[in-house]
C-alpha cells in the first residue's frame, strides 16, 4: 500500500515536468501584428505551406522542444502564413492574399522564417529548415536584442560558442 502511494506521488510530480512547455502561441497575420503593435516584442512569422515535408518536420522536431517554444513564447509574437493561402491580411495599408504577402517578402521556398519589429517593420527572412539548437541561437541572437546592439551574427556566433574561437 505504502509503495503504491510513493508511485502515485512521484508520477504526479514528474507529469507536469514530462508534459514539457506550452505549445508554441500561433496566431493569425493580423491578430499577431495587431497584438505586437501594442508592445514590444519582435514578431515571427513561419511562412508555410500544406504540402512542405520540411514544415512539417520544423513543427515536429524544433518549435514542439520545450526550450525553444518557452523562449519563443516569452520573447516573440507568434505568426503562422500560409504561403499558398487566399485568406485577406494587412501589411503597409495594404489588404492582400497570404500567396502575395508572401510573395512580397520575397519567400520563395518553404519554410522559411520572417523576423519582423513590433511595428511590422522587415528585419530579415531566414529560409530553409533549421534545427533545434541553431534555430534556437538565432531566435535568441533577436530577442535578447544583439542584433538590435549592431552585434554581427559572426560576432554573436564566436561569442555565444566556446568552441568557435
Amino acid at each position: 500500500m505504502l509503495r503504491r502511494m510513493w508511485i502515485s506521488m512521484a508520477v504526479a510530480l514528474l507529469l507536469p515536468a514530462a508534459a514539457g512547455a506550452a505549445p508554441v502561441a500561433w496566431r493569425g497575420w493580423n491578430d499577431g501584428l495587431a497584438a505586437a503593435a501594442g508592445g514590444t516584442r519582435p514578431v515571427i512569422v513561419d511562412v508555410y505551406t500544406d504540402w512542405c515535408g520540411w514544415c512539417k518536420r520544423m513543427d515536429r522536431d524544433v518549435y514542439a522542444k520545450p526550450e525553444v517554444s518557452d523562449y519563443l513564447n516569452k520573447h516573440f509574437v507568434m505568426v503562422r502564413l500560409n504561403a499558398e493561402g487566399s485568406e485577406k491580411v494587412n501589411y503597409a495599408g495594404q489588404t492582400l492574399t497570404a500567396r502575395a504577402l508572401a510573395g512580397g517578402f520575397q519567400v520563395t521556398g518553404y519554410p522559411t522564417t520572417i523576423f519582423l519589429k513590433a511595428d511590422g517593420a522587415h528585419l530579415v527572412n531566414v529560409p530553409g529548415y533549421i534545427p533545434a539548437d541553431r534555430f534556437l541561437k538565432l531566435v535568441r541572437y533577436v530577442g535578447d536584442g544583439h542584433m538590435d546592439r549592431g552585434v554581427s551574427w559572426e560576432e554573436y556566433s564566436r561569442s555565444s560558442d566556446p568552441g568557435a574561437k
